[in-house]
């Protein structure tokens, strides 16, 4: 942790995701509340994913550090760019599921959010990576993928964490098993499964834990393949799931590492923290201590 008082005055980038949830929420109070804490703020609509590190670097000599507004989607979007100028990130939660925030314990009041910036605490933080693509929380394959076509922008406004309940609902229907060989400092083993999820955080999906003990800034990667044979039995798993205690399970295969390889039998998508970015075979790691972030006390 860094303790030391911040600057009088620092100079923030607020990167805005008009499309996230409450993208639509006034800023104004937020950015009065922060010039009086001595942050001045400049403000970014976000452009497309891929464009959004070069937007960070671009304004790197402008800010002494950025500030996300948005959802775990859009705080997937900026990783590349806070590791590239080193510049600490502050967030703003304003998605559906807020993952990243639920695992710092930044409140999804944007106020108390905004004051947490202001007092300038920070920490390091693990960054995951899947085929060049970075990961907070975690990626995946198989159910979550679905999952993630069905929710779309419209669903999440709608329905908000209640449209992932429906939208899991819809996917197990029609769920089918794939074949996978899952290869770790650990060993090499075969698998038909429905999914398998490698997290880097503790939360994701919406509060659901990736395994009890796990934390942002471990230095490993926490790998579950859930390898039912009735689909059907998850709903009896899912209170374990949410407290990251499946693997006390029969069904649940898991390990931990700094490195997985994943080949499939055909090309599977890979979600990472919500969105489809690269496919198997993939090769995941960690980066112990990427990127600082402000936290509370």
């Amino acid at each position: 942790m860094t303790d030391a008082p911040p600057p009088s005055r620092r100079r923030a980038l607020m990167l805005v995701n008009p499309n996230s949830r409450r993208g639509d929420t006034a800023l104004d109070t937020v950015q009065e509340r922060l010039s009086a804490g001595g942050v001045d703020v400049t403000v970014e609509h976000l452009g497309t994913p891929d464009q959004v590190p070069g937007q960070i670097v671009a304004m790197r000599h402008q800010a002494d550090l950025v500030i996300v507004c948005g959802g775990d989607g859009t705080l997937n979007a900026a990783a590349d760019g806070v590791v590239k100028t080193g510049l600490p990130m502050g967030i703003l939660p304003m998605g559906t599921a807020n993952d990243l925030a639920r695992t710092l314990r930044i409140p999804e009041n944007l106020d108390l959010a905004a004051d947490i910036i202001i007092a300038g605490r920070q920490t390091r933080i693990d960054l995951g990576e899947v085929n060049g693509h970075p990961f907070f929380n975690v990626a995946s394959m198989g159910l979550s993928v679905d999952l993630a076509r069905g929710l779309t922008p419209e669903v999440k406004r709608r329905w908000g964490k209640l449209g992932y309940a429906l939208a899991a609902f819809r996917v197990l229907r029609q769920a089918k098993r794939f074949r996978a060989e899952i290869i770790s400092e650990n060993g090499r083993v075969r698998a038909r499964t429905l999914q398998i999820a490698v997290g880097n955080g503790v939360h994701y999906g919406g509060g659901t834990v990736i395994q009890a003990d796990a934390t942002i800034q471990d230095g490993r990667l926490d790998l579950y393949s859930l390898e039912l044979r009735n689909v059907w039995k998850f709903g009896l798993m899912l209170g374990a799931f949410r407290r990251g205690q499946h693997g006390l399970w029969d069904e649940v295969r898991t390990d931990q590492g700094t490195d997985f390889e994943i080949r499939t039998s055909k090309p599977m998508d890979i979600n990472t923290d919500g969105d489809i970015v690269t496919q198997t075979p993939a090769r995941f790691t960690v980066h112990p201590g990427a990127v600082s972030v402000f936290v509370p006390e």
